[in-house]
């Protein structure tokens, strides 16, 4: 990498940002949004001194604090009332968090670690802003499956993957019917779709041979 492009590069993006936060003050200063083209621009700077050295770890913790400011700042400037930035910034925070476990972020370990964590997570928001409904049973189906992914995918076992999922998907549908729409059974109809998946891969598959 040059050193004149990384000083350029930062040079103009301080302008830039400097520029814009000018003509919002002067045009509109009862509104902030001279920070959506800064957050932008932000950019520029830091994936060229990151990325053309290699160092992909400090770009994805950089990046990820400088996502996880902007939301906490939209969030406190258009709507202080409603904390909803909490909701966004979890997933942002197991980006680097990754990135940093190297090879061990592929392991079945971490993938049970990283799913109860990010089940226990969304439980304690589900029951600190919704406690009525339980809204964290879409993230925890979600998520389970990287465990499920991780564990079959490494034992080449495709069917018994087909058979976890399925069931996983079935109890996920089933839930949802019940704590949603218990006067209306309509989840025997995603669940007769999913019933075809470990029956294709036996009978297609395993029977074949």
């Amino acid at each position: 990498m040059n050193k004149h492009q990384a000083s350029f590069a930062t040079v103009a993006s301080v302008i830039s940002i400097l520029f814009f936060a000018f003509i919002n003050y002067n045009t509109t200063p009862h509104e902030i949004w001279f920070i959506y083209p800064s957050f932008a621009i932000l950019q520029w700077p830091i994936s060229i001194y990151f990325l053309t050295k290699g160092k992909l770890h400090h770009y994805s913790a950089i990046t990820s604090l400088i996502l996880i400011s902007f939301l906490i700042i939209e969030n406190m400037l258009n709507s202080p009332d409603h904390i909803w930035f909490v909701f966004a910034i979890y997933p942002l925070l197991w980006w680097p968090i990754l990135m940093y476990l190297g090879k061990y972020r592929s392991s079945f370990t971490i993938a049970i670690i990283g799913s109860l964590c990010t089940i226990l997570y969304y439980e304690m928001l589900n029951s600190f802003y919704a406690p009525q409904y339980p809204w964290v049973i879409y993230p925890s189906f979600l998520v389970l499956w990287w465990p499920l992914a991780i564990y079959f995918g490494k034992k080449k076992n495709h069917f018994n993957f087909s058979l976890a999922a399925s069931l996983l998907t079935v109890l996920f549908f089933i839930t949802t019917n019940v704590i949603s729409t218990p006067n209306n059974i309509w989840a025997v109809y995603p669940i007769f779709a999913i019933l075809w998946w470990p029956l294709s891969m036996y009978y297609y598959g395993i029977k074949k041979y």
